[in-house]
């Protein structure tokens, strides 16, 4: 597969999987021996651990809708910056439900092989979504938020 099939492939997973919550997709991109760099402890490995996190990220953030604000790729290597926006619907990560609306960044680098896969490397922006939460302080000297 090419650079270009590859960039499909991601924009199809984004829009199925994150904003569509169609767990099934993950079979058919997702490559049995799959490996998530960044996946959160206690996930299972493979296809298995991607359904759990994105089952539970749409549990936590039903609305969620995740864009894809630049996507570019080189050889076997897509990579996206993107932007999450959802309602905070259910516990996460310990914190219970706020129902406050939360928008974040990330880059996501995922490399394929046959059109599949087969590994993963994600950074979100963990601490701004802890601060829109209300769990953690903003850093000193930031500006308020409304």
């Amino acid at each position: 597969m090419g650079v270009e099939e590859n960039k499909a492939t991601v924009r199809m997973f984004y829009d199925e999987v994150l904003n569509r919550g169609n767990l099934d997709v993950i079979d058919k991109m997702t490559a049995e021996n799959y490996v998530d760099h960044t996946a959160p402890p206690g996930m299972a490995p493979g296809r298995e651990g991607e359904k759990q996190w994105f089952a539970m990220l749409r549990a936590v953030f039903p609305d969620g809708r995740t864009t894809i604000d630049d996507i570019i790729a080189e050889g076997d290597k897509v990579v996206v910056r993107g932007t999450m926006t959802g309602t905070h619907s259910a516990e996460f990560m310990g914190i219970p439900a706020t129902g406050k609306q939360v928008k974040i960044s990330g880059i996501d680098v995922t490399r394929f092989h046959e059109g599949q896969s087969v590994e993963h490397w994600g950074q979100w922006d963990v601490a701004g979504l802890m601060q829109q939460l209300g769990v953690m302080p903003p850093p000193p000297g930031a500006p308020e938020s409304e």
